[in-house]
């Protein structure tokens, strides 16, 4: 008797893991459709990327496409910014909002939002890991909406049309770090 109940235990443990993770590989093609893959950033990289954005305490650091949260939540941690972390992935957005939660990072919101919904007029920072694609089309919206001086961080993917307001390249392999800022 002990038997069958430890079987049918590890049967519904086993269940719930396959659902959870189908779930999860779902959220992931669900991301890709939506505009991007989900890839995480290596930790030195996006530390030496933060570190040549010159955030200061107080920034309202944006991250459109925030993934599982880490950039957001490294430039909180490292450089006392407020952070917002925006991303169309439930799931990743939880995933982050528990990493957080773990390590007790403050002054930083995660939200299940259309990156296109979103308001960047009072941030001082921008951050994207987008495709091209997705980036054109957001470029548009940002132009509009930012205020003056902040900094957009676009890793990986120039922005079309946006040469004259670049002023730093970080060429990091395999993706480097465009920053501009529109005066």
């Amino acid at each position: 008797m002990l038997y069958l109940i430890l079987y049918v235990f590890v049967l519904i443990l086993e269940l719930i893991f396959a659902f959870g993770l189908c779930a999860f590989a779902v959220s992931l093609v669900f991301s890709s459709v939506m505009g991007s893959p989900y890839v995480p950033t290596k930790k030195q990289e996006l530390l030496d990327f933060l570190k040549e954005a010159a955030l200061k305490k107080g920034d309202i650091f944006l991250e459109l496409g925030c993934g599982d949260g880490r950039v957001v939540r490294t430039a909180v941690e490292a450089y006392g910014v407020k952070g917002v972390g925006v991303d169309i992935n439930m799931l990743l957005i939880l995933w982050a909002k528990l990493k957080a939660k773990l390590s007790h990072t403050k002054g930083i919101e995660f939200r299940v939002q259309n990156i296109f919904k979103t308001d960047a007029s009072h941030a001082d920072v921008i951050y994207l890991f987008l495709m091209p694609e997705l980036i054109a089309k957001l470029a548009l919206k940002l132009k509009k909406e930012i205020k003056k001086n902040c900094v957009v961080m676009s890793h990986g993917f120039k922005i079309a049309g946006w040469d004259k307001y670049i002023v730093k390249t970080i060429p990091h392999k395999p993706f480097p770090t465009y920053y501009y800022k529109i005066k």
